[in-house]
């Protein structure tokens, strides 16, 4: 009771009074309301991420490595995960004002090419190839399989053509290129499609001769253990532990993927001089990266603290017409075929310029969110009709909201933006969103620290929901032309904010559906 009487109201608290053990502040809501509402519509895009919660953040140089497919290799759900969630951090970390770079390390180097080139020779169509390469390389590499299982002079070839891409051989190296360039073309269309991009596409293949200096600098550090077999290993416990054992060398030489790593790593540290460097791959790798991060650390790269290996569940369940997820293509034809479909049975669908973009814009929102609900490391059983829901927590819920206030500023026009009257926006229902307004800072901040979009998420669906409600009972129409200018504006803050949470996400809002 006295703390209550020596404090004063002021601008910002409108009135003080004392319940059972508690003070209580009653906050003047006009100016809550202008000061919201200003905000979000001056601040723009970059609303919330002013927040005195980033102030004084050092801009960092950041890397992300994600998506990572393997050439002639299946494009599975892991990899859809991998590139969707990889795109969220990057996004978020360029919206904080850090400089990122985003790498996909492409899996373009190993025995498979021998198999690849051998099949090539073999079955390969150089028409079919420039056409469409992801499937027709896939085609090749399982018939070389099926082939080199029962014939042992198909293997064999497969292991000299191999030999000879190591050796550097021009005419080998040549048709690899050609696999590798022409698969990146195509990938590049695909991600487009998700709205997915990188600055640099890596690969395995870069590392060759890094790998083998990385063999040579472990052995003069005096880590390197030859074993019986003729591999080389590093023993991170000391003590011959097999389950801290990690295999740098195959016995004829040649590099692993963990040496390719490391190699990767420490050309990277020289390429970027990261402050962060993230790698967003599934948590079956997590024990894989510990190692590569404690074999750095050993070798005396203080750096290796600075990598972080963002793990991601197992998608059970995805199939599309075609079968188990082959190509990343066919999930996002998958995608759009269904939304039209659906687009198409409900009675509001306006006539739209282009269907089959708003369908994939749409589709891969419902997509995004049905993976981003949960955390990043849980499992979960995938279901189309579940993604697809209109109704509840869902994409198609986001976008249809985007959508619906979207047409109702170009209904009513954009004249009524300067000046409003702040007391026309005392219902609750008002109240509700900009108290949830002001607290999109909060969610940002929750995401940068933990790396999950599942805050953002949430917060998005609420938002979602309360605009649902205010949409239903405050209307514009036939209302007095102050309290119809109040509302607008509410409505447009609302728009502004759900787009710039759905774009963070990877997601691109549409204005009509």
């Amino acid at each position: 009771m006295r703390l209550a009487e020596k404090l004063k109201c002021d601008t910002v608290v409108s009135e003080i009074s004392t319940g059972q053990g508690t003070v209580n502040f009653k906050i003047n809501r006009e100016l809550l309301t202008k000061t919201v509402l200003q905000q979000v519509i001056e601040d723009g895009s970059k609303y919330g991420l002013k927040s005195e919660l980033f102030s004084g953040l050092p801009k960092k140089r950041i890397v992300v490595e994600f998506s990572s497919p393997n050439v002639a290799k299946k494009f599975h759900v892991g990899h859809l995960r991998s590139t969707i969630i990889g795109n969220f951090i990057a996004n978020l970390k360029e919206a904080l004002g850090h400089q990122v770079t985003r790498i996909n390390y492409l899996g373009d180097w190993g025995m498979q090419f021998g198999l690849l080139g051998t099949g090539f020779q073999l079955f390969g169509y150089e028409e079919k190839l420039q056409s469409s390469p992801l499937q027709h390389l896939f085609e090749v590499y399982v018939q070389v399989n099926k082939e080199a299982a029962d014939d042992k002079n198909v293997a064999k070839s497969a292991h000299e053509f191999f030999q000879r891409l190591e050796l550097g051989d021009m005419q080998a190296l040549a048709l690899w290129q050609k696999f590798r360039d022409l698969s990146i073309d195509e990938y590049m269309r695909i991600y487009q499609r998700l709205g997915v991009h990188f600055d640099e596409y890596s690969g395995e293949s870069f590392y060759r001769e890094k790998s083998q200096e990385v063999l040579k600098l472990l052995d003069s550090k005096g880590l390197l253990q030859k074993t019986l077999k003729g591999t080389a290993v590093v023993d991170l416990s000391g003590n011959g532990d097999p389950s801290s054992v990690c295999t740098v060398m195959r016995s004829d030489g040649t590099s692993l993927y963990a040496t390719r790593d490391l190699a990767a790593a420490i050309d990277r540290m020289e390429k970027y001089n990261f402050d962060k460097m993230i790698y967003v791959t599934d948590k079956g790798q997590k024990k894989h990266f510990q190692q590569v991060f404690q074999i750095l650390q050993i070798m005396g790269y203080d750096w290796a603290e600075r990598c972080q290996h963002v793990p991601f569940g197992v998608v059970q369940g995805m199939k599309t017409r075609r079968g188990d997820v082959t190509f990343l293509e066919d999930v996002l034809n998958e995608i759009r075929l269904r939304m039209l479909q659906n687009m198409a049975s409900i009675k509001t669908t306006k006539e739209l310029e282009n269907p089959e973009e708003t369908a994939e814009q749409v589709g891969l929102a419902a997509l995004i969110i049905q993976d981003f609900r949960g955390f990043l490391l849980s499992d979960y059983q995938f279901s189309w009709d579940r993604v697809f829901q209109s109704r509840g927590d869902t994409g198609v819920f986001l976008q249809y909201t985007h959508a619906r206030l979207h047409s109702l500023e170009e209904t009513f026009g954009c004249g009524y933006l300067n000046d409003f009257n702040t007391a026309c926006l005392q219902e609750p229902q008002s109240v509700s969103i900009l108290q949830h307004l002001l607290r999109f800072d909060e969610v940002l901040y929750r995401s940068s620290q933990d790396l999950q979009p599942r805050h953002i998420v949430s917060y998005l669906l609420t938002l979602s929901h309360l605009a649902a409600v205010a949409h239903r009972t405050l209307h514009v129409r036939n209302s007095p032309p102050e309290v119809a200018g109040a509302r607008l504006h509410l409505f447009r803050a609302v728009r502004s904010v759900l787009a710039n949470g759905m774009k963070l996400l990877g997601i691109t809002p549409v204005c009509r559906m």
